[in-house]
């Protein structure tokens, strides 16, 4: 009788009832998970360009922050993502600067009130960051035409204050 008990026990545990049984993990996109990863980040904002690239399962973090704690926040995020088992951070946290926060503050009305680019600034995902180191002023980021690219360029340069503008936009293909 135990035999048997102990078999029907066996035998039970091996049965998965329909709709129950295990899912295979499907593999991970570990650019794709960096980058939404990276995405939703709370603290990162217009002014925050960061870049990554993934080495196996190492990921490089690159770009410029105007906050420290925005720096940390990418490492600990990035080092969540299934499938990283390295974080190395190499993301500059920009000087604390008086000018350079007027100067960003000017940049962000002045291209996102174009009548072109208006509707485009999302405060979760902006189409076009705004990157000010020392008086400094580079464009990143990707844009529907040729015109948008012009567009943010120009009125980049008609900020006072700027010493200089590097455009860095991309045209969507």
């Amino acid at each position: 009788m135990k035999n048997h008990l102990a078999f029907l026990l066996v035998t039970a545990s091996l049965v998965v009832p329909a709709g129950m049984q295990a899912k295979t993990a499907k593999p991970v996109d570990l650019p794709q998970a960096v980058r939404h990863s990276l995405a939703m980040m709370a603290r990162f904002n217009v002014f925050d360009e960061i870049s990554y690239q993934v080495d196996g399962s190492t990921v490089t973090l690159t770009g410029e922050v105007t906050q420290p704690v925005v720096k940390e926040d990418a490492s600990r995020t990035v080092q969540r993502v299934e499938g990283v088992t390295q974080v190395v951070n190499n993301i500059e946290v920009l000087p604390l600067s008086d000018n350079d926060e007027r100067i960003r503050e000017a940049e962000l009305r002045a291209i996102y009130t174009a009548p072109t680019l208006a509707g485009r600034y999302v405060p979760a995902n902006p189409a076009i960051r705004i990157i000010v180191k020392n008086g400094v002023v580079r464009l990143e980021g990707v844009v529907a035409n040729k015109m948008d690219h012009d567009v943010a360029g120009i009125r980049a340069n008609g900020v006072f204050g700027a010493f200089q503008v590097i455009n860095n936009l991309k045209i969507e293909s």
